[in-house]
This record gives C-alpha cells, structure tokens and sequence, in this order.
C-alpha cells in the first residue's frame, strides 16, 4: 500500500487501532478521525513505528454531531488530493437512549450517520484516486434486526441492543445502496462482521450490558483476529473489483433479507439526506 492514502475513523483502540497499524506497516499513510487527542497521540506513536517513512496525522472531532462530521470531512478533503481508502469504523453500544444536539438518537448518529456524511465529504477525493475502496465496518448483530422508518430516532420502546442491531443493519444497507450508486466509478464499497471481539466496545453503555460486557469478553476474539477482514478489503487485490458485498472472516457472505432489501437501502439514503439537509 505504499503511496496511499487511508483516513480511519475509531482507529484509536481496538480492531481500528490495529487495522490502522497493520495498514501503516503496508506503507500506506494513515490519517485518524479520532475524539480523543490522547488516544490518538498514542496511536500515532504506534503508527510512526509501524510505519516510519510517512507523516500520518489526526483530525479531531465528535462523530455525533453533525457539523463535526461535516468540519472534519471537509478539513481532510481541504489537506488531501486523493484519498484511496476510507475505513468507517467508529461505532457504540448505548444502554440508555440519549439524544444528540440535533435530535438524533445517539446509536443513530455515530453508527449510521457518521458513516454518510464522512463518506459524502470525502467522495471527491475518493474519485480523485485511481482505485478508491471504502469499508464499512458492520456487525452480525443486524440479524433479526428491523429499521422502523416511522420510528427512525427509536422514541418509543428504546432498547440499547436493539438500537445497535438495527444500526449495524443501517451499515449493510447503507454500503448496498452506496455500491449502487458508485457503479462505473472507480470506488467500492464493501461492509463486515468482525466477530465478537475483546475491545474497549460497550464500556461506557451503562446499565446491564456494562456490567456484562467484561463476561462476554472472555471468550471473544482478539483485536488482531478482529482486525482482518478490514485490512484484507483495505488491501487485497482480490476484492479490488468487488463491491456492495458483506464480508465474514474475509469471504463474502449473505446478510438476512431485511439487509438485502433494496427499497429500504433507498429509502434510508434518502431519509439520511432530509436529515443532513435540516441540520445546522
């Protein structure tokens, strides 16, 4: 990957951190979307060790608002002529439902949102590389999960796995519809399950699923397991041609039918533009 270009976000712990690194020592230069200037120092120091001939960076800002995402997309889009990878993987767990200053329920707003509008603000320079990928990282949790468009912030009934699920199904279908219209370019874009991995995911969910987090972890995958998939569709060029598809310790694999709803991919774009559209 020597002489690319890869802006990771959630990039500063767990499969993100490591995929970062990975990809680092590849030879690509890699730029972080981080909220945590400390975290990210600390990353960086890991990357430049990895990686010791490029100048990787960090912007800063807090994926669940809206005028972040579109500062930093834009700020990255300013500084870079090309991109050539784009890895969405900052993602949360929230117990309890909260609600962002532009009145988004918070699972929503970082896990799918962040997601669109980075993607958007960073398309030109996507087209601008010769062969641009973007990975979006997804989660087994979709299945059995169902977006309720006529309760798209989750008012009523609120269940933080729940939210998730249907988040992480917002992912496939966001990535499907994305491959759809990015058709004849020079871009794909693909979507993953990591596994079940042990991470910094879920410590700050409150509630329950805090407490039993730390249990579950256990048995659950190392972040170097977790990190494969993202930087075998950041790398390989056996998926240089593929796009749209869901990917399961690196083999493609087939998401429930509501993922594979085509309509609903639709509609959700165009539920994530009104929302972009009213935002300050």
């Amino acid at each position: 990957m020597r002489g690319q270009v890869a802006v990771v976000t959630g990039g500063t712990s767990g499969i993100g951190q490591v995929a970062a690194e990975q990809l680092a020592g590849m030879g690509a230069r890699v730029i972080l979307i981080a909220r945590s200037p400390a975290r990210a120092e600390t990353t960086l120091a890991r990357l430049r060790q990895a990686g010791p001939e490029v100048d990787h960076g960090a912007y800063y800002a807090d994926l669940s608002r809206i005028a972040e995402m579109r500062r930093v997309s834009a700020e990255i889009a300013a500084a870079e002529p090309r991109i050539d990878v784009l890895v969405n993987n900052a993602g949360a767990l929230f117990n309890n439902r909260q609600v962002t200053p532009d009145g988004l329920e918070m699972t929503f707003a970082v896990n799918h949102m962040a997601y669109f509008v980075v993607t958007e603000g960073l398309r030109e320079r996507l087209a601008a590389a010769s062969a641009a990928r973007i990975i979006n990282t997804a989660s087994g949790a979709h299945n059995g999960a169902k977006i309720d468009f006529d309760d798209l912030q989750f008012a009523n009934g609120y269940a933080g796995f729940t939210a998730y699920g249907r988040s992480k199904l917002a992912n496939i279908l966001f990535t499907r519809e994305l491959a759809r219209r990015l058709k004849g370019t020079s871009i794909t874009a693909n979507c993953l399950h990591p596994g079940f991995v042990a991470t910094r995911f879920g410590d700050g969910s409150g509630g329950l699923l805090q407490a039993l987090f730390p249990i579950a972890k256990l048995f659950a995958l190392s972040p170097q397991k977790g990190a494969e998939t993202i930087v075998y569709l950041a790398s390989s060029p056996e998926v240089a041609n593929a796009s749209g598809l869901y990917y399961v310790k690196r083999e493609p694999t087939t998401p429930s039918p509501e993922a594979r709803d085509d309509a609903a991919a639709a509609r959700l774009w165009a539920e994530s533009e009104t929302i972009l559209a009213g935002a300050v």
